[in-house]
């Protein structure tokens, strides 16, 4: 339980030694670490913080993981400006200057947030960590601008940070040594694991949003401090702070749907997109002498997203939804100024961009840990609209339950939809093709269309949406090499025919797509079939044949569909209902999405969903459920018209009786006098186990209840039981009874190994499906004739998953 709490606080201790001893040495003519080294060895470290950070917020310790992903971000962007300084890039001593203040101003700030944060909530040790990291970046600050400001005073402080971490790790050791007998002030974990748990249970949270909000803090320092006269430029010494905050705020966006929290995932998504197009922008004066220009349509765009994801978000909470407004206001502003952040106004908001983050910050780690909590009024929108007859906000364990299955992420289609809103809006800017770069469109399409589009297709396959993550990750991938070709300069004013062909086969691809959006639903369908237009676009630009206007039009009407795909998958995610519908599937198959509509999905790891689908059985209901083999459909045998049921769900069933599955030999106790003892000792050996014992049928099936209905089970001579080694599918056993079982796919076909399939082939026709992802084997039961064993003889009707060398010796 320690482990990623220790591998965390002793890696700060050893990047707070590293630069102890450069800052101790740093008068010296040559210094005792090399600046390349000493960043190399930081972003070592960073990548150790993150790693600790995330991990140990699984478990809901969330002062830990705002410490470790701030320091680790941190030493992320001042390794890299380090290693610039050591390849000579940063030239003189104004430039480090330039340089690091931003960042240092940023995490003095933030630190400084979470130490008082920390000792209010008796965190000790995590305070006096980030106190003293704060302190040591305000001394580096002042020692950057006055020189008789010597270094020690930084080195000291992280010299504190070593001691802090030497002590808790020495309260660690003494704890495990003598087996939590002796326990140091402050190092105690499992008071703390509980504290945070019991806290945890209350509702969600997000834990990420903090480290998010302080990303938003770094990135916005870096301009607002040239505003406001603290640096003397903006260069590419600069970059490492907004791209390294760019990348992690991806990885907030990826770890806020892990917490299930839409709203705040996109938004961070939106401001990576800020983050990355900020650094293009200092990055482009490095081989051009003039500024780069903006699209102003895209910005403007990006503000109506931003004014709608505000609104949204102002129904959780009015607090966050203000905070959202501050970007409106800076997307208006880059889009009133042709240079972009290199001009005051957008500078200007980005100072309030700065002030505003520092306050929610502390607002959010508080409310997280303190029981008294700042009032951001999330209940009064709520209470508002439990009033209202007509907008009812979704609530619940369903509020984020998965197309099929189960999903440890939330829906990221809103995303999905706003990146190609964004991607198509940008290529409406042509360029000028003798300086392809000199027009800031490659963040855009790149990074928008591309790299979140293919974030947003990644978390739909884990929702089990396999047709829209293959959309989404398929025009990801167009985006990115369309962007890079046209937009980065690859190919110049001159035109390829291989481009031309690389195009026809994702045109290819496209409509292959096109077709199955005909099974999906509307919206779909018009949404794959709009970006066949840009697609042609694509195809006509490479082959010089484009009309005037057309790529204009084309990338409107797709931004314009694309855009009515966001605000529904708002709304559906929002509210309950459907007041933006994507519409019914424009060819309809029989058997196809049954289980979108009629059939449960319960994930099987919860004891609460085995516990349903035990009610849903002994109510007369089917259901399909995970085994130590494949998926299998079952009824309950005290129900004969559930029995009737499950034998009539598949088609051409009469040639395949059904099997008996029992959890215990004690289930048939009453029964025992009517089996050979023969075969009782063996069914005693061979269970539980993936081998169906095929016995002679007697007396003793008129003990299940199955009256009429015990027909369609066995045949008249015999019929075949077995105890799975499934936990849980004994333990639905217990909950209901002995069950009948049969394959959970229409005779003829293959056996059924994922919970999936079971909607696919038996979707409308079973009641539930008890979901566990792909089963442990792909191969059925070991099914045996029992028949004739009082002779000495076994027999095999179907050699399974066990061999029958392995019966044989049971025998």
């Amino acid at each position: 339980e320690s482990l990623h709490s220790s591998i965390g606080l002793l890696g700060i201790s050893a990047g707070s030694l590293l630069l102890a001893v450069h800052f101790y040495s740093l008068p010296r003519a040559a210094p005792l670490i090399t600046s390349t080294a000493l960043g190399v060895l930081l972003l070592i470290l960073s990548t150790l913080l993150a790693y600790a950070g995330i991990w140990r917020s699984l478990r809901n310790v969330s002062l830990f993981l705002s410490l470790c992903l701030t320091i680790s971000v941190f030493w992320c962007g001042y390794g890299v400006v380090f290693i610039l300084g050591g390849q000579g890039i940063l030239n003189d001593t104004g430039d480090f200057h330039d340089a690091l203040v931003p960042g240092l101003v940023t995490f003095t700030l933030a630190l400084l947030i979470i130490a008082v944060v920390g000792f209010l909530c008796r965190e000790v040790i995590l305070a006096m960590v980030a106190s003293a990291v704060s302190l040591a970046s305000a001394h580096e600050v002042a020692m950057r601008y006055s020189p008789a400001f010597g270094s020690s005073a930084v080195a000291c402080n992280y010299l504190v940070v070593c001691l802090v971490g030497g002590y808790f790790a020495l309260g660690r050791i003494l704890c495990f040594l003598t087996k939590e007998k002796i326990v140091l002030p402050g190092t105690d974990l499992a008071k703390k694991k509980t504290h945070e748990q019991i806290r945890a249970t209350s509702g969600s949270m997000n834990h990420f949003a903090v480290t998010g909000l302080i990303l938003n803090m770094l990135s916005a320092s870096v301009f607002g401090c040239r505003l406001l006269g603290i640096t003397g430029k903006l260069f590419i010494g600069q970059v490492p702070w907004l791209w390294a905050a760019g990348i992690y705020q991806i990885g907030i966006c990826i770890s806020s749907y892990r917490a299930m929290d839409v709203l705040m995932a996109t938004f961070f998504g939106f401001t990576s997109i800020l983050k990355f197009a900020g650094g293009y922008c200092l990055l482009y004066p490095v081989w051009q002498a003039e500024e780069p220009s903006f699209p102003p349509p895209l910005l403007v765009v990006f503000s109506v997203l931003f004014v709608v994801l505000a609104l949204f978000l102002t129904l959780k909470s009015p607090a966050d939804g203000l905070y959202l407004l501050v970007y409106v206001a800076y997307c208006m502003a880059l889009a009133c100024c042709p240079k972009g952040f290199f001009e005051g106004g957008p500078q200007g908001v980005d100072v309030a961009i700065f002030v505003a983050s520092a306050l929610m910050t502390l607002i959010r780690l508080y409310n997280m840990k303190a029981s008294a909590k700042i009032p951001t009024g999330k209940g009064a929108v709520k209470a508002l609209l439990a009033r209202s007859s007509f907008l009812k906000l979704r609530e619940g364990t369903d509020l984020h339950a998965p197309y099929l299955g189960y999903s440890k992420y939330a829906d990221a289609e809103v995303l999905g939809y706003a990146c190609s809103v964004l991607a198509s809006f940008a290529i409406t800017m042509t360029g000028d093709p003798q300086a392809p770069l000199a027009t800031v469109v490659i963040p855009w399409v790149v990074v928008t269309g591309g790299i979140l589009k293919l974030l947003g297709g990644s978390v739909a396959f884990a929702r089990g949406k396999t047709l829209e993550s293959s959309a989404f990750i398929f025009y990801g991938v167009m985006w990115i090499i369309w962007g890079l070709t046209r937009y980065g300069g690859l190919y110049g004013t001159t035109r390829s025919f291989h481009a031309a062909i690389g195009i026809v086969a994702f045109m290819l691809f496209n409509g292959f797509i096109v077709f199955c959006t005909l099974f999906l639903n509307i919206t779909w369908f018009f949404y794959s079939l709009t970006f066949l237009l840009i697609a042609v676009s694509f195809l006509l630009d490479a082959i010089q044949a484009l009309p005037a206007g057309y790529d204009i039009a084309a990338t409107l009407i797709f931004g314009l569909v694309s855009f009515y795909c966001f605000l529904s998958a708002l709304f559906n995610s929002i509210f309950e209902g459907s007041y933006l519908p994507m519409g019914r599937p424009i060819v309809q198959l029989s058997g196809v999405g049954g289980g979108m509509t009629k059939c449960l999905h319960l994930p099987a790891r919860k004891a609460s969903s085995v516990k349903r689908i035990a009610d849903i059985l002994k109510n007369g209901g089917t259901c399909g459920i995970p085994t130590d083999t494949v998926y299998v459909l079952v009824a309950a045998c005290n129900r004969p018209d559930a029995v009737e049921k499950a034998h009539h769900s598949k088609r051409q069933a009469q040639d395949r009786p059904m099997s008996l599955w029992i959890s215990s030999l004690k289930q048939l106790e009453p029964a025992k006098h009517l089996f050979a003892p023969l075969l009782w000792d063996f069914m005693e050996a061979a269970w539980p186990s993936p081998i169906s014992l095929v016995v002679p049928r007697g007396e003793w099936v008129d003990f299940l209840g199955m009256k009429d209905s015990a027909k369609y089970v066995g045949t008249p001579q015999s019929v075949a039981i077995r105890i799975p080694d499934c936990s849980v599918t004994t333990h639905l056993i217990d909950l209901v009874g002995p069950i009948v079982v049969t394959s959970a796919n229409p005779t003829g076909e293959a056996d059924t190994t994922h919970h999936n399939q079971v909607y696919a082939k038996l979707g409308d026709k079973v009641d539930a499906v008890l979901c566990d992802g792909p089963s442990p084997e792909n191969i059925a039961s070991t099914v045996v004739d029992c028949t004739k064993i009082e002779s000495g003889n076994i027999g095999f009707f179907r050699v399974g998953i066990i061999p029958k060398s392995q019966v044989k010796s049971i025998l």
